[in-house]
């Protein structure tokens, strides 16, 4: 039985429009039919019968503002998933120098689904570590003092709910932890509403300002200037 559900699993992501689509949903936004249309390719008719197989299988979900309809990754889990298999294929050799490029940007800062993954990431979990905002000794915890720092910047910390407030997910570029789980999540967001970084095509997330990032622990010479990535 588990052996025919992996099967079914894996044939959900074996053809290249819907890998395709699941890559460029990991940025965590909701994305219409037609966006994802553009990013694998394919027609939009075509991609709608792609998001159908991948909202039977429990991968997406559709969301509806207004007259819009959205698709999005259904939950972290789902993200997880997807990003281990990204994870498993960018094993291969890079080609070209616009592949290396890419690689390098995604290496430094990019989106895991919701929160910040990649060098900045596993930079940002050390620091606050480090810096005492968040207690490893007995799980992840965030202290009062990392509270309040957080508070400082505007970063509203979530209330305790289903998902957890912290947790390690390990990143594959960099083979080290980083941050996931609810708080990271409204790290992301608020950084980028506030213009601390910008997402940038294929997940990538470039910085424009380092502050906000050295108060939380990460070390200047771990972000990148404003800008480069």
């Amino acid at each position: 039985m588990e052996t025919v559900a992996l099967a079914e699993v894996a044939s959900v992501l074996a053809d290249p429009s819907r890998a395709a689509m699941c890559l460029a949903l990991l940025d965590g936004r909701a994305w219409t039919v037609g966006e994802l249309a553009a990013s694998a390719g394919i027609r939009p008719s075509t991609a709608s019968e792609h998001v159908t197989r991948l909202r039977e299988a429990g991968f997406v979900s559709a969301v509806r503002q207004g007259r819009h309809s959205y698709v999005r990754i259904t939950d972290p889990r789902v993200a997880e998933l997807i990003e281990h298999l990204a994870q498993h294929a960018a094993q291969r050799p890079v080609q070209g120098l616009r592949e290396s490029v890419r690689v390098r940007r995604l290496s430094f800062a990019r989106t895991c689904y919701d929160h910040l993954a990649g060098r900045l990431a596993v930079a940002l979990r050390a620091g606050m570590v480090r810096a005492g905002l968040v207690d490893v000794s007995a799980g992840l915890t965030l202290t009062g003092h990392g509270r309040a720092v957080l508070t400082a910047l505007g970063v509203t910390v979530p209330d305790a709910g289903r998902r957890p407030l912290l947790r390690d997910c390990l990143d594959w570029t960099e083979r080290r932890e980083h941050f996931g789980g609810a708080l990271p999540a409204a790290i992301l967001s608020h950084a980028v509403t506030e213009g601390w970084v910008s997402r940038q095509a294929n997940r990538a997330v470039r910085v424009h300002t380092v502050e906000p990032f050295t108060r939380l622990g990460v070390a200047p010479g771990e972000v990148a200037r404003p800008g480069a990535a």
